[in-house]
Parts: C-alpha cells; sequence; structure tokens
C-alpha cells in the first residue's frame, strides 16, 4: 500500500494542503470545525506525517529532549510519561538523556546532544534543573528549556509544586497524631525539593513548639540505600524518634525495610512517611503515607510550556501545581 500524503488529507477533509499543516502544528489560525473535520480526516485515513518533511518545510526537528539525573527510576518514568502525552498531543517526538549532573563535562554533553539531535526544546529535571553553568549556556545561546521544580523559579518557565508548603503539612500530620520525637531524612542538597522539603520541616516544627533533634537529622540522597543506612542510624539512637518523615518515597521504602530489619514494627512502634506518592508507596507494606506530588502532570504541563516558547504561540510560564496528603497504613498515633 502507498503511504498516505497530506495531499489525501486535504482532499477528504476538503482543505487546503497549507490548512492541514496547520492543523498539525497546531496553529491557532484554523476554526474549530475545519480543525475537526482535518483531524477526523487524519484518523480515517490514518495518516502519520512524515517528521523529516515537516523537518525541512520549518526548520525544526519536532523533538523535544529530556534530561535527568535522578536515583529514582519511579520518578523518572512518570515525567517521561508526561512529556510523551504532551509530545503526542502536538505531533512531536521525545528523546531521552541520562546524564550526571556532577559530571565536570556536562555542558559539553549537552551541547554534543543539541548537536547531533537538534531537539526544538529541552525539559530540565531536578537537579540538572538547577545546574548554573548549564542554564547560563542556554540561556546565553538562547535554546529554549523548561524547567520541572527549580530552586530559584523566577527566571524559569515550567512547574513547580510548593513542596515547602506540604513537608509542613506532613509533619503537621505526625504532631496531630501525638508524635513529638519526629526525625527526618534529609533529601540530596542539590535538589530543590531537598532544600524546600528541609525548610518545610522545619517550618512545621516550629509550629507545633517543637526543637529540632539534631541527632534526629540525617542526611540521604533520594534513594531507597541511603534511606536504609540514616533509619539505622536513627534506630540506633538510645531514645529513638516515634516518627521519621523521609524527603521522599525511596528513603521512606528504605526506612521501612531497616526497621523491619531491626524487628521493629511499623508504624505500632514508629511511624514512617514519604513524599511523592510514586508506585512504591503503595507497594511497600505497611503502605506508605506520603505527599502526592502529580509527578507525570508536571512533566506534561512542563513540556507545554516548553512548547508555547519553541512555537510562539502564547507567553510561556511557571506553573504551580498542587499537593495532596495520602494518608495510609505507615503512619498511626504515637506509642
Amino acid at each position: 500500500m502507498s503511504r498516505v500524503t497530506i495531499n489525501d488529507v486535504a482532499r477528504a477533509s476538503g482543505t487546503s494542503k497549507k490548512t492541514v499543516s496547520r492543523v498539525l502544528n497546531n496553529e491557532p489560525n484554523v476554526r474549530d470545525a475545519v480543525r475537526e473535520r482535518v483531524l477526523a480526516a487524519m484518523a480515517e485515513l490514518n495518516y502519520r506525517p512524515l517528521t523529516s518533511a515537516r523537518s525541512l518545510a520549518t526548520n525544526r526537528s519536532f523533538m523535544i529532549g529530556l534530561l535527568y539525573d535522578n536515583l529514582s527510576p519511579s520518578y523518572i518514568m512518570e515525567v517521561q510519561a508526561g512529556v510523551l502525552e504532551a509530545c503526542e498531543a502536538q505531533h512531536y517526538s521525545m528523546m531521552v538523556q541520562p546524564l550526571v549532573s556532577t559530571s565536570p563535562d556536562l555542558v559539553e554533553r549537552v551541547e554534543d546532544i543539541l548537536s547531533r539531535h537538534r531537539p526544538d526544546g529541552l525539559i530540565l529535571t531536578p537537579p540538572i534543573t538547577d545546574h548554573p553553568q548549564l542554564l547560563d549556556h542556554l540561556r546565553r545561546h538562547d535554546l529554549p528549556f523548561a524547567s520541572i521544580a527549580p530552586l530559584h523559579p523566577k527566571d524559569c518557565i515550567g512547574v513547580m509544586l510548593r513542596e515547602r508548603e506540604a513537608a509542613a503539612a506532613m509533619v503537621a500530620h505526625l504532631v496531630a497524631l501525638g508524635h513529638r520525637r519526629i526525625a527526618h531524612i534529609i533529601g540530596d542538597p542539590k535538589h530543590g525539593g531537598g532544600v524546600w522539603r528541609l525548610a518545610g520541616f522545619r517550618d512545621g516544627m516550629q509550629r507545633a513548639g517543637l526543637k529540632e533533634n539534631p541527632k534526629y537529622m540525617v542526611q540521604g540522597e533520594f534513594s531507597f540505600e541511603s534511606g536504609v543506612a540514616a533509619a539505622r542510624q536513627l534506630l540506633a539512637l538510645k531514645q529513638r524518634p516515634t516518627a521519621i518523615f523521609a524527603a521522599d518515597d525511596d528513603m521512606a521504602t528504605g526506612a521501612i525495610w531497616a526497621a523491619a530489619e531491626a524487628g521493629v514494627s511499623v508504624p505500632g512502634e514508629i511511624s514512617i512517611c514519604g513524599f511523592d506518592d510514586t508506585n512504591i508507596a503503595t507497594q511497600v507494606w505497611p503502605p506508605l503515607t506520603t505527599i502526592h506530588q502529580p509527578v507525570r502532570e508536571m512533566g506534561r504541563r512542563a513540556t507545554e510550556e516548553l512548547l508555547l516558547r519553541v512555537q510562539g504561540k502564547g507567553d510561556a510560564t511557571m506553573v504551580e501545581v498542587g499537593y495532596e496528603m495520602r494518608i495510609r497504613a505507615s503512619t498511626a498515633p504515637a506509642p
């Protein structure tokens, strides 16, 4: 069978090739009725636009690059799903590139990606989203990018969550259960999330009139292994905490694992909670109390803002999304 072309779609929809092209590129100057007719013809003919032809005609690659350096596979998979959803809605493709944010040649690596693949824009995830040399390079060369959860959102487009407020709400939940000896497994300080969640933990403690115990503040790395190590340290204390708030679900899951290893009942003897509400939160036992961060939606919204900038169709902004408390069986009244 011969390949269905843009001319076939134009004939089937009773429009011009230029109108079909405008619909493909999601341009605003097409009447809704005409747009629906073109989309119906595309669906009926099973038309798939040829990316190479579109690229030649518009000098775009119709590709968005997603850059990440994150130890949580659940988080990255959710971000990818959201980015892909937004790309497919506008007939873009997605490329995914893992990087090491601490590498001295990070900027050179990104330059190579831009040279080889020519993406129309980049989605940056933490901690790459806060890499000062990379941000400076992208801005100096006027390369479009959108940031997910940047530490300094003022001059960025993309998406963010009220993480500090959410972390304080989690502390308030533990306080309402009667907990006074509350520990915090701190997130990676290179991530904005680690910084905000620590600040929110301290806000919550201060509002409850509780003093921060330095022995209850243990550094983690947003990984299962660091959660295990941090919880072992906390459980070994002579007066151990009655609750642990880990800055992400992977570390909270590690803490549950360490409690089981030590024969400490969760939540009977110690409550444990996390942040993100990734898939692992409902796969571990007991199911994890956590803050629901709409990661997939954040990936989608960041991509939509990026495409607004790439296509010049409107004012791209920094979008703020809400959070939800997910109270499950890993927290209970203080013993």
